[in-house]
């Protein structure tokens, strides 16, 4: 029987991975990494207000949102009234190396981004495993605005490149599968 605290947790979700429409922040990966880390260290142990974590970063509350709402979206941590807390996928990530990092940051990228997960299933599709940029912009412009959806698409590439889920050429603005993939 679903209690009402977890039919409100499945609502969350819905709204936090929307589909294939979700806009995404623009955040990069190290901003991402560097937060978790700072996060799990002392002072804050796991847990932070917004406001004192970016006081004592020398951030603007502005500038410190869209990394706070990519930990939340990528489930590294729980974004909620004002405060953010590290979950356990987000302690693992910090605490390890490189290849670790990058195969953690591969799963949460698959599982909670669905715009990885689809161009990962296009180029998967396709027999030279290549697709054009414009391809997912004109889709994520169904959707978005068109800032907003090429702003979702640059933090897509950019998150999906550092997990290595798939090759961008900026000059022929071209994805493809890197060959170890195929």
């Amino acid at each position: 029987m679903l209690t009402a605290r977890t039919i409100e947790s499945i609502g969350a979700l819905r709204q936090v991975h929307g589909g294939l429409g979700q806009p995404l922040p623009r955040a990069s990966v190290n901003r991402i990494s560097g937060l978790m880390e700072t996060l799990v260290a002392l002072p804050y142990a796991g847990r932070a207000e917004l406001a004192a974590l970016a006081g004592s970063l020398a951030l603007e509350i502005d500038d410190l949102f869209p990394i706070a709402e990519a930990l939340h979206i990528l489930e590294f941590a729980e974004l909620r009234d004002g405060s953010l807390k590290i979950t356990a996928a987000g302690r693992v990530f910090a605490s390890g190396g490189v290849d670790e990092r990058k195969l953690l940051f591969k799963e949460h990228l698959l599982r909670f981004v669905p715009l990885a997960g689809h161009i990962c299933r296009v180029l998967a599709e396709r027999p030279d495993h290549c697709a054009p940029r414009l391809r997912f912009q004109i889709e994520l412009e169904d959707h978005l605005t068109r800032h907003d959806a090429e702003s979702t698409l640059r933090a897509a590439t950019a998150w999906g490149r550092y997990a290595e889920l798939f090759v961008y050429d900026d000059k022929a603005r071209m994805f493809s599968v890197s060959l170890a993939r195929i």
